[in-house]
């Protein structure tokens, strides 16, 4: 790397340099042709190093707070997750594979189908795979891959980090992390600016640097050698929030949680979320092998709307087909499944999924006493809205809107808002989608910065249009979890965030100390800049 500098996607503000501390990898994949003559006594090995790897998580997890905390004992409650067990014990009985082995098997079926499922779901793969690798290095009496014990302030640098990792660094002895892999939307992002770390993920080549010390500019995705003295801009505190999302001119913008199950509910509840924006439904359908019936799924969203009696949710419909197949629906295989039959076009061939969906919503929605809308994902046209809105009236819900993913809906936008309630763009998958760029592969994470002007630009022509309507507009993909680009946003006309709950405080407090003057200033910047780098540095002029 020499003197040269690198560039990534920078996914946490702050800068920082000091010397570089690296991450070790996971050990390699067991051999697949090894096999044990004793299987009673290999399969008998595998329940305690669960036991031994969940322990030592929930051990970490007391010393933390907070987010940090739910993440190790999610993670450990992974690592002890009965199914995963039975099914490694059953390889070995069934297969004379080695405990190591068969825990890697089963584990990948398990990162398979969250995989292939996408979008939120996929992005806890992550989770499994961390657990599978801890338990095979306990079987195979390794030590445990992730971060090692800190003795000074360093620069963390890796492959990628597993949550469990992220979850327990310590923001006074960790001045930045730097990964080759990851994205704006993976786990390490989302930690790093929970807890004012920071981060430029997608950084090829930094895993052959071969120096001791780096400079990290967590805005501007730019890393380089340094001169090995440590100094860090990072504020290594979370926000302060009171829980109103509004402006310090008084202008309300709601600061809504992102929700995939009751556990995310509770956990955007107790961050103060004023709601939920984007409540993904697929959680009670990914293991099913048959639809689940109208009573099934009706329990199942009870669960989750319960903490928000009384406040708005925003219920997503299945968001499947395709790239995310679900073994109900039995999908036929497509050459390009990211533009095939997957959201709202499922129904179009199965409306009866939909209208039992929708009738599920509404019973849920009655019971639980949450101020429940509807939205479709992947509409394209107004046409695709005005059928699903029909559907939702018929189902008994009153406010529907759609979801702005695809580039058609951005450039048609007033015409859909002509049909629906609202509209909540998906910064996510329109960035997908605008820029030709898988977002789960790391070799074209930059095209997926949501600071691209070219996306920015879309963006601006949705809030106009919901200006002109009066109609509102929310942002429920990444993009809303950064403070600074949630600015941008409210410039650009959108009048609710939506987010993971560990960045509600960040956004909160952010917000409360800009004006729509300022917002406004900050997005005609950001739209004028011919790159993400020089977006953010626009933005933050009138800050």
């Amino acid at each position: 790397m020499s003197s040269a500098r690198l560039s990534g996607v920078g996914v946490s503000s702050g800068r920082a340099t000091g010397p570089v501390v690296r991450i070790a990898e996971a050990l390699p994949e067991p051999p697949a042709g090894q096999r044990t003559a004793d299987t009673k006594m290999e399969a008998s090995l595998i329940r305690p190093a669960t036991e031994v790897v969940a322990q030592r998580l929930m051990e970490r997890a007391k010393t933390v707070e907070g987010d940090a905390r739910a993440v190790l004992e999610t993670t450990a409650a992974m690592a002890g997750d009965p199914s995963l067990i039975k099914a490694a014990e059953k390889l070995v009985v069934d297969q004379s594979l080695t405990a190591a082995r068969a825990v890697h098997e089963a584990a990948q079926k398990f990162i398979s189908a969250l995989q292939a499922a996408g979008g939120y779901m996929a992005e806890r793969a992550r989770d499994v795979q961390d657990v599978r690798d801890r338990v095979v290095a306990e079987l195979l009496g390794q030590p445990a891959p992730g971060v090692p014990d800190l003795t000074s302030p360093s620069v963390l640098v890796a492959r990628d980090l597993a949550p469990a990792d992220t979850a327990g660094l310590d923001p006074a002895k960790v001045l930045a992390l730097v990964t080759e892999e990851g994205g704006p939307t993976s786990h390490t992002a989302i930690l790093a600016r929970s807890l004012g770390i920071p981060a430029v993920v997608a950084c090829r080549g930094i895993l052959a640097f071969e120096g001791t010390s780096l400079d990290v500019d967590g805005d501007t995705g730019q890393v380089r050698e340094s001169d090995g003295k440590v100094r860090a801009a990072g504020t290594g505190k979370k926000a302060e929030w009171n829980g109103v999302g509004v402006l310090k001119d008084g202008l309300r913008v709601k600061v809504l949680g992102n929700v995939g199950s009751p556990a995310d509910a509770l956990a955007a509840a107790q961050a103060g979320a004023e709601g939920v924006g984007l409540f993904r439904t697929e959680f009670c359908f990914l293991d099913a092998a048959e639809e689940p019936t109208v009573a099934e799924q009706t329990a199942a969203y009870e669960a989750v709307l319960a903490p928000f009696a009384g406040k708005p949710v925003v219920v997503r419909t299945l968001d499947a087909g395709a790239d995310k197949p679900l073994a109900f629906l039995n999908p036929d295989p497509e050459p390009n499944p990211a533009m095939g039959v997957r959201g709202l076009r499922v129904a179009f061939d199965r409306p009866e999924i939909l209208d039992r969906q929708l009738e599920a919503i509404a019973a849920a929605a009655k019971s639980s006493g949450a101020d429940v809308s509807v939205m479709a994902p992947m509409v394209a046209t107004a046409a695709e809205a005005t059928w699903f809105v029909e559907r939702a009236h018929k189902a008994g819900i009153a406010r529907v809107g759609v979801m702005v993913e695809v580039p058609s809906a951005a450039l048609s936008a007033r015409e859909i808002l002509q049909v629906v309630d609202f509209i909540s763009i998906g910064t996510n998958d329109l960035a997908q989608y605008v820029f030709a760029a898988d977002r789960q592969l790391g070799g074209v994470a930059a095209l997926n910065d949501p600071w691209q002007p070219a996306l920015l630009r879309l963006i601006a022509l949705v809030g106009e249009a919901a200006t002109a309507t009066g109609k509102p507009v929310g942002v429920c993909g990444e993009a809303a979890a950064d403070p600074l680009l949630a600015c941008v946003l409210i410039g650009l006309g959108v009048t609710s965030l939506s987010m993971n709950h560990t960045a509600l405080a960040g956004v909160g407090a952010r917000l409360a100390t800009s004006s729509m003057d300022i917002c406004q200033l900050a997005a005609r910047g950001a739209l004028a800049a011919g790159d993400p780098a020089s977006a953010k540095l626009a933005a933050r002029a009138p800050h």
